[in-house]
């Protein structure tokens, strides 16, 4: 059977969106399993930010391995290490009895899972360029999916077996993610490099190309600026008047409010993107995203702050396809696997450094500057790439485009 990229968007779509829900079943409920079943009864806080962060610093620092491995070997390989190690890794957390246990299974976490960034790569490499944006946008659907699916699956589970169980469904969610990308993923075939390669030549060849440090220097600030208010959502809900009793659930519409606006949004990005450029999309992300942000502050209920979180949402899908796409854009086809495993390690550092700062700042400012804060970043990120010309890389022919231009029909 011809090679469709169509398809084979279609089934990483699939696997991405079991392991995005297998991971929003169990994690988000970690804090409640360190209470309840691990007896962490002190400094909750700092248990649970510590567990967090430990797989975000492990994750950041092996993903230019298996990136090279990947450029080696191929994406799917790597899809198929990532089933296998997290299917393992989520029995593993229903076995720990305490936290320090849970520690080391969160840092083999880190260290062994790259299923979502693989199917990116996979994405990213084997889809013809001109239509890449709109497929990385597609496919960011399948987490804003599996986000709001995965906490409604955990909070039945839950509340029906037990929290430590969640850890269970997880398992078979990714299980299904694994026999998924063994049988149905495919990928043109990669040639074994006989070049040697480590992770030291990897990032000075990465530092070589400033266009694209310059996009993983954006990926950095953005999923930081992000994530200082992520966590202190809930805390937010209940300012704003939510019952106590209820405010898992009210933040929990909230944050998905955030995943429907992703589901809608992304692929339209994607088709604007085509058109207009995958730069442009970028900005105007940024800017919708800020100002969604600012608005915010202004709306002190919980249906207005519910609806902005929305248009926020709306606009702010188009960053992370389009900042995917202009890697595509900015990297030679043999160095795609590494490149998308570096912007996995800066959205990694982002992610771990972001709570930190926004946890920092809320015990010593107001959280509405927090928000602020996270708006400005945005606006001053798309005021330094406003006149900036992300410009294409042109491939060596020993690194010639993958993906087959002749065979239209196959698509």
């Amino acid at each position: 059977m011809a090679f469709s990229w169509k398809r084979n968007l279609f089934v990483l779509w699939i696997g991405s969106f079991f392991v995005s829900s297998a991971y929003c079943v169990s994690i988000p409920f970690l804090p409640i399993f360190l209470h309840d079943q691990l007896g962490v009864q002190d400094h909750l806080e700092t248990w649970t930010g510590v567990t967090f962060a430990v797989t975000f610093l492990a994750s950041a620092l092996i993903a230019p391995f298996w990136g090279s491995l990947a450029d080696r070997y191929g994406r799917k390989p790597m899809m198929i290490r990532a089933g296998i190690c997290l299917t393992i890794t989520y029995l593993l957390y229903f076995l720990v009895q305490n936290p320090y246990e849970l520690i080391g299974v969160r840092i083999m976490e880190g260290l062994l899972a790259g299923y979502i960034p693989a199917t990116v790569a996979l994405v990213a490499t084997n889809t013809p360029e001109n239509h890449a944006g709109y497929a990385l946008g597609i496919l960011s659907t399948s987490t804003a999916a599996g986000s709001i699916i995965g906490p409604l699956v955990g909070g039945v589970v839950s509340q029906w077996l037990g929290n430590r169980e969640t850890f269970l469904v997880s398992s078979g969610l990714v299980f299904i993610a694994f026999f998924i990308a063994i049988i149905w993923v495919n990928e043109l075939k990669i040639s074994p490099s006989t070049v040697r390669r480590n992770v030291a030549g990897d990032l000075k060849e990465a530092a070589s190309n400033r266009g694209l440090m310059i996009l993983l220097g954006i990926t950095l600030a953005v999923s930081a600026s992000v994530m200082i208010i992520e966590p202190l959502l809930t805390a937010y809900v209940l300012k704003l008047g939510a019952d106590q009793k209820t405010a898992t659930l009210s933040s929990g519409i909230i944050f998905s409010a955030v995943g429907i606006a992703t589901l809608i949004a992304a692929p339209i990005w994607g088709k604007i993107g085509e058109r207009i450029g995958y730069g442009k999309v970028l900005f105007i992300g940024l800017v919708g995203g800020g100002i969604g942000s600012l608005l915010q502050i202004a709306f002190h209920d919980l249906v207005s702050f519910g609806v902005l979180r929305f248009i926020y949402g709306f606009f702010f899908a188009a960053v992370y396809p389009a900042l995917s796409a202009l890697i595509v854009r900015a990297t030679d086809p043999g160095f795609r696997g590494r490149a998308f495993s570096l912007n996995q390690a800066s959205t990694q550092m982002g992610t771990m450094l972001g709570p930190v700062v926004g946890g920092f700042l809320a015990n010593l400012i107001s959280i509405y500057a927090v928000f602020l804060i996270n708006g400005a970043s945005m606006l001053i990120i798309s005021l330094l790439i406003r006149k900036r010309k992300f410009a294409a890389r042109t491939a060596s022919p020993a690194n010639a485009d993958p993906v087959p231009r002749q065979n239209k029909a196959a698509t």
